[in-house]
């Protein structure tokens, strides 16, 4: 038998996975109600609402299996319970680029990833690169601006 992946994540991002699953659920019997509405009109071979909703109706099916995957497969981390010298899956890190220009990211699920707000996915060519890494340690990584070199200065939980 073959072993279900486990996706780390945190409270965060699986309160988003819920909340998403829910709305998608809370509109599943308005997209009944459209379909029994256009199937009222007629002859469905050229009737565009019915094969609209239908359309829908298949995509909010398909988000809500991926989405009840994802679910059952959480395994939540709160990042403050955990603690050590090296970088591990929530841990926020900050790093000095090649002009000594401190970024700060957080380690997360691919889910959860924004970098804009400082967040990298664990199996992002960053979040590869960092996991294991200690204080002081040099890394070069190909993201698709280019090589970046970084140099890890501090490692926090929080």
């Amino acid at each position: 038998m073959a072993s279900v992946e486990k996706l780390p994540m945190l409270a965060e991002g699986y309160e988003r996975l819920i909340s998403e699953l829910k709305a998608l659920r809370e509109e599943r019997p308005r997209i009944v109600d459209a379909i029994e509405e256009a199937r009222a009109h007629g002859d469905l071979s050229e009737n565009a609402e019915y094969h609209a909703a239908k359309e829908r109706q298949g995509q909010v099916e398909a988000s809500i299996a991926d989405l009840e995957d994802k679910v059952s497969r959480a395994s939540i981390i709160d990042p403050a319970t955990l603690s050590g010298d090296r970088i591990i899956f929530g841990a926020t890190v900050t790093l000095l680029d090649d002009d000594d220009k401190p970024v700060r990211y957080q380690i997360v699920g691919p889910y959860e990833a924004d970098a804009k707000v400082g967040r990298i996915s664990y199996n992002s060519p960053l979040g590869k690169a960092l996991i294991g890494r200690h204080v002081g340690d040099e890394i070069e990584v190909t993201v698709p601006s280019g090589d970046r070199f970084y140099a890890v200065e501090k490692i926090e939980f929080i």
